[in-house]
């Protein structure tokens, strides 16, 4: 599982290292155009009931840490799918699939 530290927040978001290089590609993507979005998803089933949203903006600091040294082969559709989501008003819904220890073929529901 990777971890995703936000702003000056010492808690981490946990999600499975193949997703986080997904959302890596299409956060540092969005961030580098200066585009802010937000960042939304339920709390695992290992965490307190509910859900959250952050903002995502260029100013914020963010640091993406992996457990696997070597990256994932990446998914083009996925992460199109994701870019359209973070483009949207709704911004990114990060799925419970993407919190698990498996992802399978790179696509979430």
């Amino acid at each position: 599982m990777g971890l995703i530290y936000y702003g000056g927040t010492a808690m981490p978001i946990r999600i499975n290292d193949r997703a986080l290089a997904h959302l890596k590609v299409v956060v540092a993507t969005k961030l580098r155009r200066a585009e802010s979005f937000t960042l939304s998803w339920q709390h695992p089933d290992d965490s307190p009931a509910g859900r959250t949203t952050v903002w995502l903006h260029p100013a914020i600091p963010l640091r993406f840490v992996f457990d696997e040294a070597e990256p994932p082969t990446l998914d083009r559709e996925w992460i199109e799918e994701l870019a359209a989501s973070a483009s949207s008003s709704g911004g990114i819904q990060l799925t419970s699939r993407m919190f698990d220890a498996e992802v399978d073929g790179g696509h979430t529901e």
